[in-house]
């Protein structure tokens, strides 16, 4: 399979922009080698995580806001057809609609008219353990804890992962898919109810409709050993404030390294204040102590600069038009410091 790394900027996905075609223009300028389709939930209430993807979901609807599935006759129906289209491989509907999802449709437009095609095009679909848990029935209970809604969930989005899969690859030399888990930190928590086997099932039903590259964004602390454990080729964390609880687990991350895996270190903080307090050369600085970390643990120092990623923390979408440039103009940076410094003629 194609790879990635080297140290190259990617993004997580949401921008707060409300004009896709702003969004987009920034991203392949900021990150052109990799970049990612932007989700606009300052928009429209549509292209919040949830909402985003559940279009087609059986018996979803937006209440007030909030995603509910009717688990009576609707859903039996539209349940059918989902397992129909399951077995079948019809994937092509569950693309989201340019309603849903404006910045994807503006990116592959502009990347199909522009003649650009670079090296991936990444795309993004909240997972199942978190959409699981946020997206209720009528009595306010989550669908992870209904079998066959569940079931339903991990199904459905495992089509549009295939859909986007099926888009992104028209545009880029590759395509990437990352599911967006922030409830992953819940995981062992007496908060919710969530196995191991759970977690890694739902995650497993996704990841098997694509072939491309498949990631996991988490921004939160998480059992990272059962992350690492599924079939995932990139794991995306928040490195500027978790990288000292991921080098806990040196043995599970030479593993994923020497099978291939990919960190993406999201070493730009998604936050205005913290944005304001930092530059190029103390995020590079914080990078390579977190690197450093991992390398005095065992992990192969070598293996950590090519099997790189560059991201900020978390998505950009909550952040001020200003502060959100700010924050790609540091990923560029940081970037480019080290590819300049480590594969350029520089050291290695």
């Amino acid at each position: 399979m194609k790879t990635i790394g080297h140290c190259l900027p990617t993004t997580i996905g949401s921008m707060p922009h409300t004009s896709a075609r702003e969004a987009c223009d920034l991203l392949l300028r900021f990150t052109p080698e990799i970049p990612a389709w932007p989700q606009l939930p300052e928009r429209t209430p549509l292209e919040n995580m949830y909402a985003q993807y559940t279009e087609l979901l059986p018996g979803a609807e937006v209440v007030a806001g909030k995603v509910q599935v009717d688990l009576g006759e609707a859903f039996q129906r539209d349940l059918e057809r989902l397992y129909f289209d399951y077995v079948e491989g019809n994937v092509d509907r569950y693309l989201p609609s340019p309603e849903r999802a404006a910045g994807l449709h503006a990116t592959l437009d502009l990347l199909k008219t522009s003649g650009r095609q670079p090296l991936a095009a990444k795309g993004q679909i909240t997972g199942p353990i978190s959409l699981g848990l946020q997206v209720t029935d009528g009595n306010l209970k989550p669908l992870l804890y209904d079998d066959i809604a569940f079931d339903a969930v991990s199904k459905y989005l495992r089509l549009v992962a295939r859909a986007m899969e099926k888009a992104l690859g028209q545009v880029g030399r590759m395509s990437v898919i990352f599911l967006d888990e922030p409830y992953l930190h819940a995981l062992g928590s007496a908060l919710f109810s969530i196995s191991r086997d759970q977690v890694v099932g739902g995650l497993e039903e996704v990841f098997g409709g694509v072939s491309c590259l498949k990631g996991i964004h988490c921004c939160g602390n998480t059992d990272w050993p059962v992350v690492l454990s599924t079939s995932l080729d990139i794991l995306s964390f928040d490195a500027y404030r978790y990288a000292e609880t991921l080098a806990l687990y040196p043995g599970d991350l030479k593993r994923f390294l020497q099978r291939g895996g990919i960190l993406a270190w999201g070493i730009v903080p998604a936050d205005a204040l913290l944005l304001q307090n930092e530059n190029v050369p103390s995020l590079t600085a914080k990078l390579l102590d977190a690197m450093q970390l991992l390398a005095g643990k065992g992990v192969s120092r070598e293996m950590l600069l090519n099997q790189c990623l560059i991201t900020p923390s978390c998505g950009l979408g909550s952040l001020p038009i200003p502060a959100a440039e700010r924050a790609l103009g540091l990923l560029a940076g940081v970037s480019r410091e080290m590819r300049a410094r480590f594969f350029n003629g520089g050291e290695q």
